[in-house]
């Protein structure tokens, strides 16, 4: 899988969100992009998911272009936006039924992917008899279920306390290094992209663009000492000293 991102610009308007953005993702990478509100994090995520269409510039999903939404793409919304009248398991299984998969395959790969997520008990159960970072793992199971070549995640862990938020990382660090996934992740959390990701991008505002790149070269066979390391904590001060910054110089 690649995917690859050419002097994409969005406007709306007579204002410019995007200005030629360009990236690339092989199959299997780790991806983040940083920034604060207003330098378009989300509104790359919604073009690459075929939400939107750009204003220039183009998105190819393995030399296809995106001309709209398609399997090929998951996505992860920060808001859990399971269906609050299914079960988990129904939930999960949404997407498959639109894709006119049969029932039995269905079933098991409904089970399947509960299981990935560690909530193979839990598939009888409404949204509301489930907690925050339970229903997050049910909405990443309905993702994964429809085999995306590409998963996207919108902060997915923004609506989290801490402690749940850093279980969910840990969760999703590992999920990644079992299945071999591609992932897009979008944050405004410094430390949440170096602890997932492998490499950085982060966004200026007004219009949005790359204005730094990073590879993440760290150990994070354990992530709680990994968050107490010199080197995390050296590109932590380096990546928050570049946000505030660009802050510094909006004001």
């Amino acid at each position: 899988m690649e995917l690859h991102l050419e002097n994409l610009s969005k406007r709306f308007g007579s204002k410019t969100v995007l200005e030629k953005i360009n990236f690339s993702m092989q199959s299997g990478e780790f991806l983040a992009l940083v920034g604060s509100s207003g330098s378009g994090k989300s509104t790359i995520l919604r073009l690459i998911a075929g939400l939107d269409q750009p204003s220039e510039g183009s998105i190819l999903v393995d030399g296809d272009p995106v001309t709209g939404p398609g399997p090929d793409r998951g996505m992860v919304f920060q808001k859990y936006s399971l269906y609050p009248w299914l079960s988990a398991a129904d939930n999960v299984a949404f997407g498959m039924r639109l894709q006119g998969i049969k029932p039995q395959e269905i079933r098991e790969r409904t089970g399947y992917f509960l299981e990935v997520v560690g909530l193979s008990d839990a598939g009888a159960k409404l949204p509301r008899e489930l907690s925050g970072g339970m229903q997050q793992r049910v909405a990443i199971a309905r993702a994964l279920a429809t085999n995306p070549r590409v998963l996207l995640l919108d902060e997915p862990f923004g609506a989290l306390d801490l402690q749940i938020r850093e279980s969910m990382q840990d969760f999703l660090l590992q999920l990644w290094q079992r299945t071999g996934l591609t992932v897009l992740l979008i944050t405004h959390d410094v430390e949440e992209a170096l602890v997932l990701a492998q490499r950085i991008h982060v966004l200026a505002p007004d219009p949005g663009r790359i204005i730094r790149s990073i590879d993440v070269n760290l150990d994070k066979q354990d992530l709680s000492q990994l968050r107490l390391s010199k080197d995390f904590l050296d590109l932590r001060r380096s990546l928050s000293g570049t946000l505030r910054a660009l802050e510094a110089a909006l004001c």
